[in-house]
């Protein structure tokens, strides 16, 4: 697959060139379920639930590109919302619920936080994106058994090993390093690199 992005992403870290396949097919991934009318979730622990956020907050709003709502989205919209609303692509970090955190984690099982919120927000075709630098964070990995028991896909942001999560991916980037904040140094550049290329396909559709 031929992008700009990767190629701008491989100038800046040329050290994710073991990575550029597992990148692609994240993409595709994410494409085909976005493109179905699906939905990704979005959990991890720490700097990868500030990851989660983050990430949320490039696909719910323009990034790089205006967003403009189609004349088929605004229609009937009043003129001051029509020309400010983007359209957005639907993105939900599990790690934005405080209250059903901290209620689960008392009366049932912190593990389970994560797994509890697929279970309840997700539904076939929607995607998991986990981020864990170790791959093996319990909460996470859960919620990746849920996401295949609800027909969700999953996709892993690791480090190298993938640790358990390798196992529970349909598409794992593990990038090259075992160092937890290497790990996190490379995640941010593939996100946003992501996040581009799915932004250019929106803007295609959505001008067609």
């Amino acid at each position: 697959m031929k992008s700009r992005h990767l190629d701008d992403l491989l100038k800046r870290a040329p050290g994710l060139q073991p990575c550029i396949d597992t990148i692609v097919q994240a993409y595709e991934l994410m494409q085909t379920a976005l493109l179905a009318g699906n939905k990704l979730l979005l959990c991890g622990n720490g700097g990868s639930a500030a990851d989660s956020e983050h990430w949320a907050g490039e696909l719910l709003k323009g990034f790089m590109l205006p967003r403009k709502l189609p004349a088929k989205q605004s229609e009937g919209l009043p003129e001051d919302l029509r020309n400010k609303l983007q359209w957005a692509i639907p993105a939900i970090p599990l790690t934005g619920f405080p209250s059903l955190a901290t209620a689960f984690a008392n009366d049932v099982d912190a593990e389970l936080i994560f797994a509890q919120l697929v279970l309840g927000l997700g539904k076939p075709g929607d995607v998991l994106v986990a981020i864990s630098t170790s791959g093996n964070a319990k909460n996470v990995c859960q919620a990746a058994r849920v996401a295949h028991f609800r027909g969700l896909r999953v996709l892993a942001l690791t480090g190298e090993s993938g640790g358990t999560l390798r196992g529970l991916s349909d598409v794992c980037i593990g990038v090259p390093t075992t160092s937890t904040p290497m790990a996190q140094e490379y995640h941010l550049p593939i996100y946003h690199c992501l996040s581009l290329m799915l932004e250019d396909a929106w803007e295609v559709i959505h001008n067609a």
